[in-house]
């Protein structure tokens, strides 16, 4: 088996590329990405740059790659290449022999924008936190008053996401994004909690919850637990959704109500984290896009997972032959 995964520099990439090292599979593994600086790249015996998705020749290099390489599956490790390996994803797997794992353009659009998000969970009937657009602000005050979050509608890790206490910070951060959405705040950082979801022809298979701790927008300390009665929800939200595959869903507990305030149609940067639990949710996928195998919900082992950071150590010659 061969597998290609992008953003060999991201923490979602390089969160893949570590699942699968440690994989019962033994794959053979390619890496992109754009830069030579980056460490999962170094990883792996066979690595490619890539431009960045939105360099129009994106496409045409990865198709050169495809060709090249002829993995068997296709794992994509950063966000912004999703919409448009969704767009591209059936003609680029017919043309290369190759399995894509990435959901439809509608999954994709839904969960990149986080005001279309919390619009999806209502009309499913979900709770979700209160929201509005910028012109909405008054409304939203009136049913829910301060504190408020302010974010921009496409972005991750908290980049840009500020939380407003009254009408002049308010109208401070507003100004100070592009796009933004104005939201709820939803209960603290100590209600917090990541789930991953695995979903096929509309029926969630498998699913993690994990409360966690974070730090500059990602998670450091998660606390693997089987959360029945959270699991169930996120399920059912899963459905609704309907990805292809792989899903994260982020909420607060408000009371007992599960708020999500962030989807992810993709694998997760905590995706490495889980199969310390015992899901190992890459390898899970890959069984069943390639070979068939029906998902079976994992017997979860309740962790407590302390992040830390590491090193890889290039050598300037390996740098130079980029």
């Amino acid at each position: 088996m061969k597998v290609l995964v992008t953003g060999a520099g991201a923490l979602l990439g390089q969160g893949i590329l570590r699942s699968l090292a440690r994989s019962e599979l033994e794959p053979e593994l390619v890496a992109v990405d754009p830069s030579p600086l980056s460490a999962g790249l170094y990883w792996v015996p066979r690595r490619h740059r890539i431009p960045m998705a939105v360099d129009p020749s994106y496409l045409e290099v990865l198709g050169s790659i495809l060709e090249e390489e002829r993995p068997d599956a296709v794992l994509i490790g950063t966000d912004v290449e999703l919409a448009l390996l969704a767009e591209h994803r059936h003609a680029l797997e017919a043309r290369y022999d190759t399995h894509i794992v990435v959901s439809s353009p509608e999954v994709v659009q839904i969960a990149d924008d986080k005001y279309a998000t919390a619009r999806f969970l209502i009309e499913h009937g979900f709770p979700a936190p209160a929201s509005c657009l910028p012109g909405g602000e008054e409304a939203l005050i009136e049913e829910i008053g301060f504190p408020l979050v302010v974010k921009p509608r496409v972005g991750a890790r908290s980049v840009g996401v500020s939380v407003v206490h009254d009408r002049a910070a308010l109208a401070a951060a507003v100004a100070g994004l592009s796009d933004p959405v104005i939201q709820e705040c939803v209960a603290d950082a100590s209600a917090e909690y990541t789930a991953g979801t695995l979903t096929f022809d509309g029926v969630c298979e498998a699913s993690i919850v994990m409360r966690r701790d974070l730090r500059d927008g990602n998670t450091y300390r998660a606390f693997a637990e089987p959360f029945p009665e959270l699991n169930a929800v996120v399920r059912r939200m899963a459905e609704a959704l309907g990805a292809y595959g792989p899903a994260n869903f982020q909420f607060r507990l408000d009371g007992d109500q599960v708020k999500v305030f962030e989807i992810n149609g993709r694998f997760s940067g905590t995706t490495p984290l889980r199969r310390h639990a015992g899901f190992p949710e890459v390898e899970l996928v890959l069984r069943r896009v390639l070979h068939g195998q029906p998902i079976e919900q994992p017997l979860l082992e309740p962790v407590v997972v302390l992040r830390h950071w590491s090193e890889t150590v290039v050598r300037p010659d390996e740098l130079e032959r980029w």
